[in-house]
């Protein structure tokens, strides 16, 4: 199985498809392919969510703001799976949470992908990345330092990216986090451990009042809530509507919650 994710919207994926069904038979299936244009950590946010849940994979993905300039192409092993695409951090949450939930709790090891004369400076994701993730399918995940075009690397070499954490203060009941993301639904995902509000009924978000709620069905339709959603953190939703408009919050911005 080959798993595609990228910002591209909904043409340019099919180019790397074609370069991997041209180079191998494998299963391919698409993660998303509308990640937040050159977000390179809302991408990480939501694969770090998502490839876990698959069983053995080449994961191919492409979020590459830096595409063209000398940023490096790479291939992550993380036992049974193999992540393919840019050195800009995208990788390194989703590969560590593989890590982290595996049997026997595998190592990272890295390889860089040779590139020489790629077709374009734009689509390395049809040019590198593609046929990188063709050719790492085709061997077991121990054998990718016996292939030519991949040259082991470091990984303390490799540019990190960890997400942010809250600062969650027990006593005085006050966590001050940042929204990572905001979903489609317009929830605002923010990094506040969801223990943080277990147990209460209302809680101050930037100065307000809001409810808690084990569901969006817990207020009326149109109100504003604060649950714990699947990932395991706060949220600052609306129950059929959207929380970003609603609580005036952006990814980026910094979250205040004081429990009552």
């Amino acid at each position: 199985m080959i798993t595609l994710a990228s910002d591209f919207g909904s043409a340019y994926p099919a180019a790397m498809k074609g370069v991997v069904l041209s180079r191998t038979d494998a299963r391919l299936v698409d993660v998303a392919h509308d990640l937040p244009r050159q977000d390179v950590r809302a991408a990480a946010f939501w694969l770090r969510e998502t490839l876990p849940y698959f069983p053995p994979a080449v994961h191919l993905v492409v979020v590459d703001p830096g595409v063209g300039t000398d940023r490096r192409a790479i291939v992550l092993r993380v036992g049974d799976h193999v992540l393919v695409g840019p050195d800009n951090g995208v990788l390194r949450p989703p590969a560590r949470r593989i890590a982290d939930e595996a049997d026997g709790g595998p190592t990272i090891d890295a390889y860089e992908i040779r590139v020489e004369n790629p077709a374009s400076t734009t689509f390395h994701g049809r040019d590198v990345f593609a046929p990188a993730a063709a050719d790492a399918h085709d061997v077991a995940p121990d054998e990718l330092g016996d292939i030519e075009r991949f040259s082991p690397l470091d990984t303390d070499d490799l540019v990190d990216l960890t997400l942010p954490t809250a600062t969650v203060d027990s006593e005085t009941g006050v966590a001050t986090g940042d929204v990572l993301v905001v979903d489609d639904f317009g929830n605002c995902i923010t990094n506040v451990p969801g223990e943080f509000v277990r147990g209460c009924d209302h809680v101050t978000v930037n100065g307000e009042d809001v409810p808690v709620g084990h569901t969006f069905e817990a207020v009326p339709r149109g109100e504003r809530l604060v649950t714990v959603g699947s990932h395991g953190n706060v949220e600052c939703d609306v129950n059929h509507g959207r929380g970003d408009e609603a609580f005036g919050l952006a990814p980026g911005d910094s979250v205040r919650v004081v429990r009552d």
